[in-house]
């Protein structure tokens, strides 16, 4: 029954009865289970589960946290964020503190229930079409993210979502970050949209794809954007990278693991001195700049899925299917597989 899928007591993370924050597995799963919590707090209302019923507390309370606020679309007033605060007892105050967050902001992917479906899958079609900044839904979720930094600062704020979330968290993440504020962000399986090239298993063929389509990426820039110069302290990309989010991907969700290959073509292509051609395609998407191309406009909105920096930790544990490949639930497992590397823009 799907209401086993959303009971702590069978499913969360029960090992972790002891927080140490300066364990990053430790992070992981409770960042996780804070957007698991967000995802059930919407369930519980399509379900009318109130009170002892609500089965989406434990899913916070556990790890000593308070909701304080649900962050609730204006379109069809569903659930689709939440603000926890950090309020643990005197006696579980330790060194590790300092690594915890005051707040996280966390935000839930597609439902695929009718109360919030046709919602949620009209937002996944903005991703696609790079539209994610002009919807209610992130504008609300950006308000929540800045009235909350300009109460606590940056440094206690955490950012987490999954999927869709993962998108809204990113996007959310990359914009504050560009007034100086720079939060520390989990992201799960976020959508990186383009050709499923990882899923070559063929080395060569795969590398000789990316290689081509960065040359015709920097082509494009330059055919369409001309080839002036500007400088480190005026690159819209090089200031985000200061600000290093954690991304998680798993290589069999196919909707996620290009970000294993954007970021290890972008090192072999420093590896082999072709790092100012990968400058240049790194932030830059071929479909985006072939529209402004056919449009004629030197123009185009940002990519969301592209960063210059990032914690990439990749899920190498086999998956049974897509469905568990791309759920929320593998992060909080303790016998994980994990390959993590950090990738910093020069």
């Amino acid at each position: 029954m799907s209401f086993e899928r959303e009971d702590f007591g069978l499913l969360g993370p029960l090992h972790l009865n002891s927080i140490d924050w300066a364990n990053s597995n430790h992070r992981r799963s409770i960042a996780a289970s804070l957007v698991q919590g967000t995802y059930i707090l919407e369930r519980d209302r399509q379900e009318k589960r109130q009170g002892s019923q609500a089965l989406a507390p434990p899913w916070w309370e556990f790890f000593h946290f308070k909701l304080i606020r649900q962050l609730v679309d204006d379109v069809d007033s569903c659930v689709f964020g939440a603000i926890y605060e950090y309020a643990p007892p005197s006696s579980h105050c330790n060194d590790s503190i300092d690594r915890s967050p005051r707040y996280v902001i966390a935000f839930r992917g597609t439902i695929n229930k009718p109360d919030s479906f046709s919602r949620d899958f009209s937002l996944d079609i903005h991703i696609i079409r790079n539209g994610l900044h002009q919807t209610s839904r992130f504008e609300i979720a950006m308000k929540a993210v800045r009235n909350m930094v300009a109460m606590v600062g940056d440094s206690s704020v955490w950012l987490a979502g999954h999927s869709l979330g993962a998108a809204m968290a990113m996007l959310a993440g990359k914009t504050i970050a560009k007034t100086g504020n720079f939060l520390e962000a989990f992201l799960f399986n976020p959508p990186f949209l383009s050709a499923p090239i990882e899923r070559i298993n063929y080395g060569n063929v795969k590398h000789g794809l990316r290689f081509a389509s960065s040359f015709i990426t920097a082509g494009l820039v330059l055919a369409t954007k001309g080839n002036s110069q500007t400088s480190q302290s005026e690159d819209p990309f090089f200031i985000l990278s200061a600000w290093t989010p954690c991304i998680f991907v798993n290589p069999t969700d196919h909707l996620c693991s290009e970000y294993i290959g954007y970021f290890e073509h972008r090192k072999k292509m420093e590896e082999i001195r072709y790092g100012a051609i990968e400058r240049l395609a790194t932030q830059n998407s071929l479909g985006d700049l072939f529209m402004s191309v056919v449009r004629r406009s030197a123009e185009a909105a940002e990519p969301l899925h592209l960063l210059p920096s990032a914690y990439l930790t990749v899920n190498l544990t086999p998956s049974e299917d897509f469905k568990q490949a791309h759920g929320i639930q593998q992060w909080w497992r303790p016998d994980l597989h994990l390959k993590c590397n950090l990738y910093k823009y020069k």
